[in-house]
C-alpha cells in the first residue's frame, strides 16, 4: 500500500513517516500543498494523510483539486482545527476521515487500515494461490501449511503480486508500486527481492509459482514454468 503525507511540521512529518514505513507502508512525504498535489499527479495512492493548515495550498484545497482531476484516493485530515464546521467542510469536500492533534499513533495506525481497506473494498481479507496464503491483517504468510518469516519488504512485493496474480508485471510497475520517490538503491532492486522471495517461497515447494517473463518482468501464477524461465 502506497501512501502520501502533507506535513509541514517537519518533526512530525518525519515520525509518521518512520511509523508507517515500519508497518510496512511505501511512504512518500511532502510538507506543503502545492507540492502534495505534484506528487498525486505523478502516483497512485491507496491512502493520502494531509494536515489543513500547509504553506501554498491548504489541505481542503487540496482535497477539492484532486477530486476535480477525478482522484478518489481515501484522504484522512490530520490537523489542530477541530471546529465542527471544518471538520464537515473537510468531510464535504470529499476527505474519508478527520483526527484531531493531539493524536495517539495507536489510533492513527487504526485509521490508516481503515482508509487503505476503502481504496481496495472488494479485496478478500487474505490472499492465496496453490497452497501459499498470505494474510495482510496478522501479517504472516504460509505455504504447505508452514509458516514464512518475510521482511517488510518482502511481505509488500508478495502481497503486491498476490494481489496481481497471473498479471505480467515490469520491473518499472513494481519498483513504482513498492518504493517511494527518495529510493536511491541500485537499478536492480526489484530482481534482488524476486530473487530472495523466491529462495523463501519457491525454492523448497513445488510447483514453482514466480516466473521470469524475459523481457518484460514478473508473473504469479500456478504453471510450470516454460525452458528458459
Amino acid at each position: 500500500m502506497r501512501i502520501l503525507i502533507a506535513e509541514d511540521q517537519k518533526d512530525l512529518n518525519k515520525i509518521l513517516t518512520k511509523k508507517l514505513t515500519a508497518e510496512g507502508y511505501n511512504v512518500d512525504s511532502c510538507f506543503d500543498g502545492q507540492e502534495a498535489l505534484d506528487y498525486l499527479r505523478a502516483a497512485d495512492y491507496d491512502g493520502v494523510i494531509l494536515d489543513v493548515n500547509m504553506p501554498r495550498l491548504d489541505g481542503f484545497g487540496v482535497v477539492k483539486a484532486m477530486r476535480a482531476s477525478g482522484s478518489q484516493a481515501p484522504v484522512l485530515f490530520l490537523t489542530a482545527r477541530d471546529s465542527i464546521e471544518d471538520k464537515v467542510t473537510g468531510l464535504d469536500l470529499g476527505a474519508s476521515d478527520y483526527l484531531v492533534k493531539p493524536f495517539s499513533f495507536e489510533e492513527l495506525m487504526a485509521r490508516v487500515r481503515a482508509l487503505t481497506r476503502r481504496s481496495a473494498p472488494t479485496l478478500a481479507p487474505f490472499y492465496t494461490l496453490c497452497d501459499l496464503t498470505l494474510d495482510p491483517n496478522s501479517h504472516t504468510v504460509t505455504r504447505a501449511g508452514r509458516e514464512i518469516k518475510l521482511s517488510a519488504k518482502e511481505f509488500a512485493l508478495l502481497e503486491y503480486l498476490l494481489r496481481n496474480q497471473g498479471r505480467v508485471l515490469s520491473r518499472e510497475n513494481i519498483e513504482n508500486n513498492l518504493w517511494n520517490f527518495d529510493y536511491e538503491g541500485g537499478s536492480n532492486a526489484v530482481d534482488v527481492y524476486i530473487r530472495y522471495l523466491r529462495r523463501k517461497i519457491d525454492e523448497a515447494f513445488s510447483p514453482k509459482l514466480i516466473h521470469t517473463v524475459r523481457g518484460v518482468g514478473y508473473v504469479l501464477k500456478e504453471e510450470t514454468p516454460q525452458k528458459g524461465e
